[in-house]
Protein backbone atom coordinates (compact mmCIF):
# COMPACT_ATOMS: atom_id res chain seq x y z
CA UNK A 1 0.00 0.00 0.00
CA UNK A 2 1.31 3.44 -0.91
CA UNK A 3 2.09 5.74 2.00
CA UNK A 4 -0.91 7.93 2.81
CA UNK A 5 -3.31 6.16 0.45
CA UNK A 6 -6.40 4.13 1.35
CA UNK A 7 -6.05 0.35 1.37
CA UNK A 8 -7.00 -1.29 -1.91
CA UNK A 9 -8.87 -4.54 -2.42
CA UNK A 10 -5.51 -6.23 -2.97
CA UNK A 11 -4.16 -4.76 0.28
CA UNK A 12 -7.19 -6.04 2.22
CA UNK A 13 -6.95 -9.52 0.70
CA UNK A 14 -3.26 -9.71 1.53
CA UNK A 15 -3.99 -8.68 5.10
CA UNK A 16 -6.71 -11.34 5.47
CA UNK A 17 -4.43 -14.04 4.09
CA UNK A 18 -1.54 -13.02 6.29
CA UNK A 19 -3.54 -13.51 9.49
CA UNK A 20 -1.82 -16.07 11.69
CA UNK A 21 -4.94 -18.24 12.11
CA UNK A 22 -5.66 -18.34 8.37
CA UNK A 23 -2.12 -19.34 7.45
CA UNK A 24 -1.92 -21.91 10.24
CA UNK A 25 -5.17 -23.60 9.16
CA UNK A 26 -3.96 -24.10 5.59
CA UNK A 27 -0.49 -25.15 6.71
CA UNK A 28 -2.03 -27.81 8.96
CA UNK A 29 -4.13 -29.20 6.10
CA UNK A 30 -1.12 -29.26 3.82
CA UNK A 31 1.01 -31.02 6.43
CA UNK A 32 -1.76 -33.52 7.19
CA UNK A 33 -2.23 -34.38 3.50
CA UNK A 34 1.49 -34.17 2.72
CA UNK A 35 0.82 -31.79 -0.14
CA UNK A 36 3.94 -30.90 -2.11
CA UNK A 37 2.47 -28.88 -4.99
CA UNK A 38 -0.31 -26.29 -5.16
CA UNK A 39 -2.34 -25.05 -8.12
CA UNK A 40 -3.29 -21.37 -8.00
CA UNK A 41 -6.22 -21.43 -10.40
CA UNK A 42 -8.90 -19.24 -11.86
CA UNK A 43 -11.58 -19.62 -14.53
CA UNK A 44 -11.70 -17.98 -17.94
CA UNK A 45 -14.76 -16.38 -19.52
CA UNK A 46 -15.37 -19.61 -21.43
CA UNK A 47 -15.19 -21.71 -18.27
CA UNK A 48 -11.68 -23.18 -18.66
CA UNK A 49 -9.53 -23.63 -15.56
CA UNK A 50 -6.14 -21.92 -15.83
CA UNK A 51 -3.39 -20.99 -13.40
CA UNK A 52 0.05 -21.75 -12.05
CA UNK A 53 1.57 -24.56 -10.01
CA UNK A 54 4.01 -23.88 -7.18
CA UNK A 55 5.88 -25.96 -4.59
CA UNK A 56 4.06 -26.09 -1.27
CA UNK A 57 7.31 -24.89 0.32
CA UNK A 58 6.45 -21.45 -1.14
CA UNK A 59 2.99 -21.48 0.47
CA UNK A 60 3.33 -18.54 2.88
CA UNK A 61 4.94 -16.34 0.23
CA UNK A 62 2.13 -16.98 -2.25
CA UNK A 63 -0.65 -16.72 0.33
CA UNK A 64 0.59 -13.30 1.38
CA UNK A 65 1.68 -11.91 -1.98
CA UNK A 66 -0.23 -13.91 -4.60
CA UNK A 67 1.13 -14.94 -7.98
CA UNK A 68 1.28 -12.95 -11.19
CA UNK A 69 -0.73 -14.01 -14.24
CA UNK A 70 -1.19 -12.51 -17.69
CA UNK A 71 -4.70 -11.12 -18.08
CA UNK A 72 -5.00 -12.64 -21.57
CA UNK A 73 -5.64 -15.99 -19.86
CA UNK A 74 -9.20 -14.83 -19.14
CA UNK A 75 -9.95 -14.88 -22.86
CA UNK A 76 -8.01 -18.14 -23.33
CA UNK A 77 -5.21 -16.10 -24.96
CA UNK A 78 -7.26 -16.24 -28.16
CA UNK A 79 -6.34 -14.31 -31.26
CA UNK A 80 -9.12 -12.99 -33.47
CA UNK A 81 -9.22 -13.40 -37.24
CA UNK A 82 -7.25 -10.22 -37.73
CA UNK A 83 -4.42 -11.51 -35.51
CA UNK A 84 -5.19 -9.36 -32.45
CA UNK A 85 -4.96 -10.99 -29.04
CA UNK A 86 -8.31 -10.60 -27.33
CA UNK A 87 -8.42 -9.06 -23.89
CA UNK A 88 -4.89 -7.77 -23.54
CA UNK A 89 -2.68 -7.31 -26.56
CA UNK A 90 1.08 -7.62 -26.59
CA UNK A 91 1.48 -4.86 -23.98
CA UNK A 92 -1.25 -6.12 -21.66
CA UNK A 93 -0.25 -5.93 -18.01
CA UNK A 94 -0.23 -8.83 -15.60
CA UNK A 95 -2.67 -9.20 -12.74
CA UNK A 96 -2.23 -10.54 -9.21
CA UNK A 97 -4.00 -13.78 -8.28
CA UNK A 98 -4.65 -14.01 -4.53
CA UNK A 99 -5.58 -17.43 -3.11
CA UNK A 100 -9.07 -17.70 -1.63
CA UNK A 101 -8.11 -19.67 1.47
CA UNK A 102 -11.64 -21.02 1.99
CA UNK A 103 -11.44 -22.74 -1.40
CA UNK A 104 -8.40 -24.90 -0.59
CA UNK A 105 -8.73 -28.53 -1.61
CA UNK A 106 -6.53 -31.61 -2.04
CA UNK A 107 -6.77 -33.67 -5.22
CA UNK A 108 -8.03 -37.11 -4.13
CA UNK A 109 -6.33 -38.79 -7.09
CA UNK A 110 -2.94 -37.38 -6.04
CA UNK A 111 -2.88 -36.11 -2.48
CA UNK A 112 0.54 -34.56 -3.04
CA UNK A 113 -1.29 -31.81 -4.97
CA UNK A 114 -3.63 -29.15 -3.61
CA UNK A 115 -5.37 -26.15 -5.14
CA UNK A 116 -6.88 -22.75 -4.45
CA UNK A 117 -9.31 -20.71 -6.47
CA UNK A 118 -7.92 -17.19 -6.72
CA UNK A 119 -9.38 -13.69 -6.74
CA UNK A 120 -7.77 -11.42 -9.32
CA UNK A 121 -6.58 -7.85 -8.81
CA UNK A 122 -4.81 -5.15 -10.78
CA UNK A 123 -1.11 -5.27 -9.95
CA UNK A 124 0.25 -3.01 -7.24
CA UNK A 125 2.63 -1.30 -9.68
CA UNK A 126 -0.25 0.12 -11.75
CA UNK A 127 -1.15 3.84 -11.49
CA UNK A 128 -2.68 4.74 -8.13
CA UNK A 129 -6.26 5.04 -9.44
CA UNK A 130 -6.03 1.47 -10.79
CA UNK A 131 -3.53 -0.24 -8.47
CA UNK A 132 -4.96 -3.08 -6.40
CA UNK A 133 -8.53 -2.86 -7.68
CA UNK A 134 -10.47 -6.09 -8.28
CA UNK A 135 -9.87 -7.11 -11.89
CA UNK A 136 -13.03 -6.22 -13.78
CA UNK A 137 -12.65 -9.18 -16.18
CA UNK A 138 -12.56 -11.77 -13.37
CA UNK A 139 -15.86 -13.69 -13.73
CA UNK A 140 -15.57 -15.41 -10.35
CA UNK A 141 -14.83 -12.17 -8.54
CA UNK A 142 -17.65 -10.44 -10.41
CA UNK A 143 -20.20 -13.02 -9.21
CA UNK A 144 -19.11 -12.51 -5.59
CA UNK A 145 -19.48 -8.74 -5.96
CA UNK A 146 -22.86 -8.99 -7.73
CA UNK A 147 -24.19 -11.37 -5.09
CA UNK A 148 -22.91 -9.23 -2.20
CA UNK A 149 -24.54 -6.13 -3.70
CA UNK A 150 -27.83 -7.99 -4.20
CA UNK A 151 -27.81 -9.16 -0.59
CA UNK A 152 -26.98 -5.68 0.68
CA UNK A 153 -29.91 -4.15 -1.22
CA UNK A 154 -32.52 -6.86 -0.64
CA UNK A 155 -31.42 -8.92 2.36
CA UNK A 156 -31.73 -11.98 0.12
CA UNK A 157 -29.28 -14.73 -0.84
CA UNK A 158 -29.46 -16.76 -4.05
CA UNK A 159 -29.03 -20.47 -3.54
CA UNK A 160 -28.75 -22.83 -6.45
CA UNK A 161 -28.13 -26.40 -7.47
CA UNK A 162 -26.99 -27.48 -10.93
CA UNK A 163 -27.85 -30.61 -12.90
CA UNK A 164 -24.68 -31.23 -14.92
CA UNK A 165 -25.02 -33.61 -17.86
CA UNK A 166 -22.19 -34.97 -19.96
CA UNK A 167 -21.72 -37.84 -22.39
CA UNK A 168 -19.23 -40.65 -21.83
CA UNK A 169 -18.07 -42.67 -24.86
CA UNK A 170 -17.52 -46.14 -23.40
CA UNK A 171 -15.98 -48.48 -26.03
CA UNK A 172 -18.49 -51.14 -26.98
CA UNK A 173 -21.44 -49.37 -25.34
CA UNK A 174 -24.29 -47.91 -27.35
CA UNK A 175 -23.17 -44.52 -28.68
CA UNK A 176 -26.51 -43.85 -30.33
CA UNK A 177 -29.79 -45.60 -30.79
CA UNK A 178 -32.68 -46.20 -33.13
CA UNK A 179 -35.39 -43.69 -32.15
CA UNK A 180 -37.86 -46.59 -32.04
CA UNK A 181 -35.73 -48.65 -29.64
CA UNK A 182 -36.36 -48.89 -25.91
CA UNK A 183 -35.09 -45.78 -24.12
CA UNK A 184 -31.99 -45.84 -21.93
CA UNK A 185 -33.45 -43.21 -19.58
CA UNK A 186 -33.04 -44.37 -15.95
CA UNK A 187 -32.09 -47.84 -17.21
CA UNK A 188 -30.00 -49.47 -14.48
CA UNK A 189 -28.37 -51.98 -16.82
CA UNK A 190 -27.16 -49.07 -18.95
CA UNK A 191 -25.86 -47.38 -15.78
CA UNK A 192 -23.99 -50.60 -14.98
CA UNK A 193 -21.90 -50.15 -18.12
CA UNK A 194 -20.69 -46.87 -16.63
CA UNK A 195 -20.23 -48.10 -13.05
CA UNK A 196 -16.44 -47.46 -13.01
CA UNK A 197 -17.14 -43.90 -14.18
CA UNK A 198 -19.92 -42.86 -11.82
CA UNK A 199 -18.33 -44.50 -8.79
CA UNK A 200 -15.08 -42.60 -9.33
CA UNK A 201 -16.89 -39.29 -9.93
CA UNK A 202 -18.94 -39.68 -6.74
CA UNK A 203 -15.91 -40.84 -4.73
CA UNK A 204 -13.76 -37.90 -5.82
CA UNK A 205 -16.61 -35.42 -5.37
CA UNK A 206 -17.19 -36.51 -1.78
CA UNK A 207 -13.45 -36.37 -1.06
CA UNK A 208 -13.47 -32.73 -2.20
CA UNK A 209 -16.39 -31.81 0.05
CA UNK A 210 -19.11 -31.96 -2.62
CA UNK A 211 -22.23 -33.47 -1.03
CA UNK A 212 -23.17 -35.88 -3.83
CA UNK A 213 -26.84 -36.87 -3.77
CA UNK A 214 -28.15 -38.89 -6.74
CA UNK A 215 -27.68 -39.56 -10.43
CA UNK A 216 -29.08 -41.27 -13.48
CA UNK A 217 -28.55 -41.87 -17.18
CA UNK A 218 -30.74 -40.34 -19.87
CA UNK A 219 -29.45 -40.54 -23.44
CA UNK A 220 -26.95 -43.31 -24.30
CA UNK A 221 -23.75 -42.60 -22.38
CA UNK A 222 -25.22 -39.48 -20.78
CA UNK A 223 -24.81 -39.27 -17.00
CA UNK A 224 -26.19 -36.68 -14.61
CA UNK A 225 -24.64 -36.80 -11.12
CA UNK A 226 -26.01 -34.18 -8.73
CA UNK A 227 -25.07 -32.67 -5.39
CA UNK A 228 -26.76 -30.54 -2.73
CA UNK A 229 -27.65 -26.93 -3.44
CA UNK A 230 -25.84 -24.08 -1.69
CA UNK A 231 -25.11 -20.38 -2.02
CA UNK A 232 -24.70 -19.49 -5.70
CA UNK A 233 -20.96 -18.74 -5.58
CA UNK A 234 -20.21 -22.05 -3.86
CA UNK A 235 -22.32 -23.93 -6.39
CA UNK A 236 -20.39 -22.26 -9.22
CA UNK A 237 -17.06 -23.35 -7.71
CA UNK A 238 -18.34 -26.89 -7.26
CA UNK A 239 -19.52 -27.12 -10.86
CA UNK A 240 -16.03 -26.18 -12.04
CA UNK A 241 -14.46 -28.75 -9.69
CA UNK A 242 -17.00 -31.37 -10.85
CA UNK A 243 -15.88 -30.85 -14.44
CA UNK A 244 -12.25 -31.21 -13.38
CA UNK A 245 -13.16 -34.46 -11.63
CA UNK A 246 -14.90 -35.76 -14.76
CA UNK A 247 -11.88 -35.01 -16.92
CA UNK A 248 -9.62 -36.81 -14.45
CA UNK A 249 -11.94 -39.83 -14.37
CA UNK A 250 -11.88 -39.85 -18.18
CA UNK A 251 -8.07 -39.99 -18.07
CA UNK A 252 -8.06 -42.78 -15.49
CA UNK A 253 -10.72 -44.98 -17.08
CA UNK A 254 -9.92 -44.31 -20.72
CA UNK A 255 -13.57 -43.37 -21.30
CA UNK A 256 -13.69 -40.00 -23.13
CA UNK A 257 -16.12 -37.42 -21.73
CA UNK A 258 -17.82 -34.66 -23.70
CA UNK A 259 -19.64 -31.56 -22.49
CA UNK A 260 -20.86 -30.74 -26.02
CA UNK A 261 -24.43 -29.45 -25.64
CA UNK A 262 -25.70 -31.41 -28.67
CA UNK A 263 -23.69 -34.40 -29.84
CA UNK A 264 -26.20 -35.75 -32.37
CA UNK A 265 -29.60 -34.90 -33.83
CA UNK A 266 -32.58 -36.76 -32.36
CA UNK A 267 -30.72 -37.32 -29.06
CA UNK A 268 -31.13 -35.50 -25.77
CA UNK A 269 -28.65 -32.66 -25.39
CA UNK A 270 -26.31 -32.06 -22.46
CA UNK A 271 -27.93 -29.44 -20.26
CA UNK A 272 -27.01 -27.92 -16.91
CA UNK A 273 -30.33 -26.83 -15.45
CA UNK A 274 -30.04 -24.28 -12.63
CA UNK A 275 -32.43 -24.81 -9.69
CA UNK A 276 -32.76 -21.55 -7.80
CA UNK A 277 -34.33 -20.20 -4.64
CA UNK A 278 -34.05 -17.05 -2.52
CA UNK A 279 -33.29 -17.14 1.20
CA UNK A 280 -33.53 -14.60 4.01
CA UNK A 281 -32.26 -15.33 7.53
CA UNK A 282 -32.08 -19.04 6.82
CA UNK A 283 -35.62 -19.27 5.41
CA UNK A 284 -36.60 -20.04 1.80
CA UNK A 285 -38.85 -17.13 0.77
CA UNK A 286 -40.18 -19.15 -2.18
CA UNK A 287 -42.06 -21.32 0.34
CA UNK A 288 -45.39 -20.45 1.92
CA UNK A 289 -45.40 -22.46 5.17
CA UNK A 290 -49.19 -22.77 5.01
CA UNK A 291 -49.21 -24.64 1.69
CA UNK A 292 -47.94 -28.08 0.72
CA UNK A 293 -48.95 -28.28 -2.95
CA UNK A 294 -46.86 -26.76 -5.75
CA UNK A 295 -47.10 -23.00 -5.41
CA UNK A 296 -45.29 -19.69 -5.86
CA UNK A 297 -45.08 -17.01 -3.19
CA UNK A 298 -45.36 -13.40 -4.31
CA UNK A 299 -41.57 -13.07 -4.11
CA UNK A 300 -41.14 -16.21 -6.19
CA UNK A 301 -43.60 -14.96 -8.82
CA UNK A 302 -41.76 -11.67 -9.23
CA UNK A 303 -38.38 -13.41 -9.33
CA UNK A 304 -39.76 -15.76 -11.99
CA UNK A 305 -41.12 -12.77 -13.92
CA UNK A 306 -37.67 -11.20 -13.95
CA UNK A 307 -36.01 -14.41 -15.14
CA UNK A 308 -38.55 -14.75 -17.98
CA UNK A 309 -38.34 -11.08 -18.97
CA UNK A 310 -34.57 -11.32 -19.51
CA UNK A 311 -34.25 -14.95 -20.61
CA UNK A 312 -33.97 -14.20 -24.35
CA UNK A 313 -31.05 -11.81 -23.75
CA UNK A 314 -29.51 -14.21 -21.22
CA UNK A 315 -29.46 -17.07 -23.73
CA UNK A 316 -26.03 -16.02 -25.06
CA UNK A 317 -24.61 -16.69 -21.59
CA UNK A 318 -26.68 -19.81 -20.88
CA UNK A 319 -25.91 -21.34 -24.29
CA UNK A 320 -22.47 -19.86 -25.03
CA UNK A 321 -21.37 -21.91 -28.06
CA UNK A 322 -22.37 -22.35 -31.69
CA UNK A 323 -23.36 -25.91 -30.86
CA UNK A 324 -25.65 -24.79 -28.00
CA UNK A 325 -28.35 -23.74 -30.45
CA UNK A 326 -28.62 -27.24 -31.95
CA UNK A 327 -29.91 -28.32 -28.53
CA UNK A 328 -32.64 -25.69 -28.50
CA UNK A 329 -33.66 -26.16 -32.15
CA UNK A 330 -34.10 -29.95 -32.05
CA UNK A 331 -37.76 -30.07 -31.01
CA UNK A 332 -39.14 -32.94 -28.99
CA UNK A 333 -36.07 -33.46 -26.80
CA UNK A 334 -37.10 -31.43 -23.75
CA UNK A 335 -34.92 -28.37 -24.42
CA UNK A 336 -37.00 -25.18 -24.34
CA UNK A 337 -37.84 -23.20 -27.47
CA UNK A 338 -40.27 -20.71 -25.94
CA UNK A 339 -39.72 -18.50 -22.92
CA UNK A 340 -42.53 -19.79 -20.74
CA UNK A 341 -43.09 -21.50 -17.40
CA UNK A 342 -45.12 -24.37 -16.04
CA UNK A 343 -45.97 -26.28 -12.92
CA UNK A 344 -43.64 -29.24 -13.52
CA UNK A 345 -44.11 -28.96 -17.30
CA UNK A 346 -40.85 -30.37 -18.70
CA UNK A 347 -41.13 -28.53 -22.02
CA UNK A 348 -40.98 -25.07 -20.42
CA UNK A 349 -38.00 -22.76 -20.04
CA UNK A 350 -38.73 -22.59 -16.31
CA UNK A 351 -40.67 -25.14 -14.32
CA UNK A 352 -41.70 -25.59 -10.69
CA UNK A 353 -40.63 -29.18 -9.99
CA UNK A 354 -40.97 -28.97 -6.20
CA UNK A 355 -42.05 -26.59 -3.51
CA UNK A 356 -39.52 -23.82 -2.99
CA UNK A 357 -37.50 -23.74 -6.19
CA UNK A 358 -37.51 -22.81 -9.86
CA UNK A 359 -35.73 -24.94 -12.44
CA UNK A 360 -34.22 -22.80 -15.22
CA UNK A 361 -33.58 -25.03 -18.23
CA UNK A 362 -31.69 -22.78 -20.67
CA UNK A 363 -28.14 -23.37 -19.31
CA UNK A 364 -26.23 -26.12 -21.06
CA UNK A 365 -23.14 -28.19 -20.28
CA UNK A 366 -20.73 -25.51 -21.55
CA UNK A 367 -22.13 -22.70 -19.39
CA UNK A 368 -19.78 -20.59 -17.29
CA UNK A 369 -21.55 -20.74 -13.89
CA UNK A 370 -20.05 -17.47 -12.67
CA UNK A 371 -21.60 -15.63 -15.61
CA UNK A 372 -24.93 -17.49 -15.52
CA UNK A 373 -25.51 -16.88 -11.81
CA UNK A 374 -24.57 -13.20 -12.06
CA UNK A 375 -27.11 -12.77 -14.87
CA UNK A 376 -29.79 -14.65 -12.92
CA UNK A 377 -29.25 -12.42 -9.88
CA UNK A 378 -29.67 -9.29 -12.01
CA UNK A 379 -32.80 -10.63 -13.72
CA UNK A 380 -34.32 -11.68 -10.38
CA UNK A 381 -33.64 -8.31 -8.77
CA UNK A 382 -35.19 -6.53 -11.75
CA UNK A 383 -38.27 -8.72 -11.38
CA UNK A 384 -38.50 -7.96 -7.65
CA UNK A 385 -38.08 -4.22 -8.13
CA UNK A 386 -40.62 -4.00 -10.96
CA UNK A 387 -42.94 -6.66 -9.51
CA UNK A 388 -42.90 -8.42 -12.88
CA UNK A 389 -45.89 -10.69 -13.42
CA UNK A 390 -44.92 -14.03 -15.03
CA UNK A 391 -48.51 -14.65 -16.12
CA UNK A 392 -50.26 -18.01 -15.81
CA UNK A 393 -48.38 -21.29 -16.19
CA UNK A 394 -48.27 -23.03 -19.55
CA UNK A 395 -51.60 -24.63 -20.44
CA UNK A 396 -53.48 -23.15 -17.49
CA UNK A 397 -55.66 -20.83 -19.58
CA UNK A 398 -56.60 -21.08 -23.24
CA UNK A 399 -54.91 -18.26 -25.14
CA UNK A 400 -52.96 -17.33 -22.02
CA UNK A 401 -50.42 -15.19 -23.90
CA UNK A 402 -47.53 -17.39 -22.81
CA UNK A 403 -45.52 -16.24 -25.85
CA UNK A 404 -45.22 -12.72 -24.47
CA UNK A 405 -41.65 -13.29 -23.29
CA UNK A 406 -40.53 -14.44 -26.76
CA UNK A 407 -38.71 -17.45 -28.12
CA UNK A 408 -35.20 -18.77 -27.67
CA UNK A 409 -32.69 -17.46 -30.27
CA UNK A 410 -31.73 -20.19 -32.72
CA UNK A 411 -28.16 -19.08 -33.48
CA UNK A 412 -25.31 -17.70 -31.43
CA UNK A 413 -25.26 -14.64 -33.67
CA UNK A 414 -28.90 -13.82 -32.91
CA UNK A 415 -28.35 -14.47 -29.21
CA UNK A 416 -25.45 -12.01 -29.08
CA UNK A 417 -27.62 -9.30 -30.63
CA UNK A 418 -30.31 -9.86 -28.02
CA UNK A 419 -27.73 -9.94 -25.23
CA UNK A 420 -26.20 -6.61 -26.27
CA UNK A 421 -29.63 -4.94 -26.30
CA UNK A 422 -30.53 -5.75 -22.68
CA UNK A 423 -28.92 -3.38 -20.15
CA UNK A 424 -30.00 -5.47 -17.14
CA UNK A 425 -28.12 -8.51 -18.44
CA UNK A 426 -25.03 -6.64 -19.61
CA UNK A 427 -24.78 -4.65 -16.36
CA UNK A 428 -24.71 -7.94 -14.43
CA UNK A 429 -21.36 -8.76 -16.03
CA UNK A 430 -20.03 -5.22 -16.09
CA UNK A 431 -18.68 -3.34 -19.11
CA UNK A 432 -15.31 -5.13 -19.24
CA UNK A 433 -16.65 -8.70 -19.10
CA UNK A 434 -19.49 -7.79 -21.48
CA UNK A 435 -17.06 -6.32 -23.99
CA UNK A 436 -14.68 -9.28 -23.83
CA UNK A 437 -17.52 -11.80 -23.92
CA UNK A 438 -18.95 -10.13 -27.03
CA UNK A 439 -15.53 -10.04 -28.70
CA UNK A 440 -14.87 -13.71 -27.94
CA UNK A 441 -18.26 -14.93 -29.05
CA UNK A 442 -18.60 -12.66 -32.10
CA UNK A 443 -15.24 -13.98 -33.31
CA UNK A 444 -16.39 -17.55 -32.62
CA UNK A 445 -19.60 -16.97 -34.57
CA UNK A 446 -17.72 -15.35 -37.44
CA UNK A 447 -15.30 -18.28 -37.66
CA UNK A 448 -18.18 -20.73 -37.78
CA UNK A 449 -20.01 -18.75 -40.46
CA UNK A 450 -16.91 -18.87 -42.67
CA UNK A 451 -16.36 -22.61 -42.16
CA UNK A 452 -17.54 -25.05 -44.83
CA UNK A 453 -19.17 -28.06 -43.15
CA UNK A 454 -19.80 -31.68 -44.13
CA UNK A 455 -23.52 -30.89 -44.24
CA UNK A 456 -22.92 -28.31 -46.98
CA UNK A 457 -20.92 -30.78 -49.05
CA UNK A 458 -23.68 -33.36 -48.68
CA UNK A 459 -26.45 -30.86 -49.45
CA UNK A 460 -24.89 -28.79 -52.22
CA UNK A 461 -21.97 -30.85 -53.53
CA UNK A 462 -21.96 -33.27 -56.41
CA UNK A 463 -24.83 -35.29 -54.97
CA UNK A 464 -26.95 -32.17 -54.71
CA UNK A 465 -26.41 -30.93 -58.27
Amino acid sequence: MRTGSLPTGLDEHRERNAGAAAVRTVQERIAESRVEYVYHQTVTLTGRVVGKVAPAAQLVRHIENGVQMHRAILTDARVDRSGTMLGAGVEGTECTAMPDLDSFGVLPWDTRTGFFFCDLYESAHMPEDVSGRPLAADARGNLKRVHAGFTERTGLELRSGCEPEMTWALPGAAAGRDPHAVSTIYHVDHMEQYRPVYQKVIEYGRALGIDMTEGNCEAPGQLELNWMFDRADRTADRLIVHRQICRQVARETGVPVSFLPKRAAAELGNGCHHNISLWRDGRNVFVDPGLSELHLTETARHALGGVLAHAVAATAVMGPTVNSYKRYADEGHLAPLRINWGMDNKTCAVRVPAVGRLEFKLPDAMVNPYLSHAVLIAAIEDGLVNRTDPGPPEGAVAGDGSDRFGTVPLTLGEALERYAADPVVTRALGPEISRLFMELKADEWGRFCSTVTDWEHAMYGEAGC
